[in-house]
């Protein structure tokens, strides 16, 4: 079984080591911004605020790691996701942070970073619904 749990550390790795992510502050806590465009940021109880989220992703999430994946009231019609920092997957949380990433950052920084050769899959095998086989 996977090792859960992530520390504000780890999260800050994983969004800095995506090039163009810069860290700041965003409603007094630890936020991040790729291209001027929020991204993500620590909640004062240790859940992390992240998106945009494909809308499907988030309900999959949901549904399936409900101790782990969220929302509030005041995130349903967003397109923000919340994350337990103790109930998430180091790897998973990685590969989602990347979507993230992917969705807000600037064509030309993609294209740079997956021409670098060491950025992660952009699809997550964990989080797609399953297909029906087909005979």
């Amino acid at each position: 079984m996977a090792t859960r749990g992530v520390t504000f550390e780890q999260v800050r790795e994983m969004m800095l080591a995506l090039p163009g992510v810069e860290e700041g502050s965003s409603y007094g806590t630890h936020g991040f911004r790729v291209a001027k465009k929020f991204m993500s940021r620590l909640r004062e109880d240790d859940v992390l605020v992240l998106k945009p989220v494909d809308e499907v992703e988030r309900q999959f999430l949901m549904e399936t790691q409900p101790k782990t994946f969220f929302i509030t009231d005041h995130y349903r019609g967003s397109d923000a996701m919340l994350v337990r920092l103790s109930n998430a997957r180091p790897d998973e949380l990685r590969e989602l942070i990347e979507r993230c990433w992917r969705a807000l950052a600037p064509k030309k920084l993609i294209a740079a970073h997956d021409a670098d050769g060491t950025n992660m899959p952009a699809r997550s095998t964990r989080t797609a619904a399953p297909r029906e086989r087909t005979r």
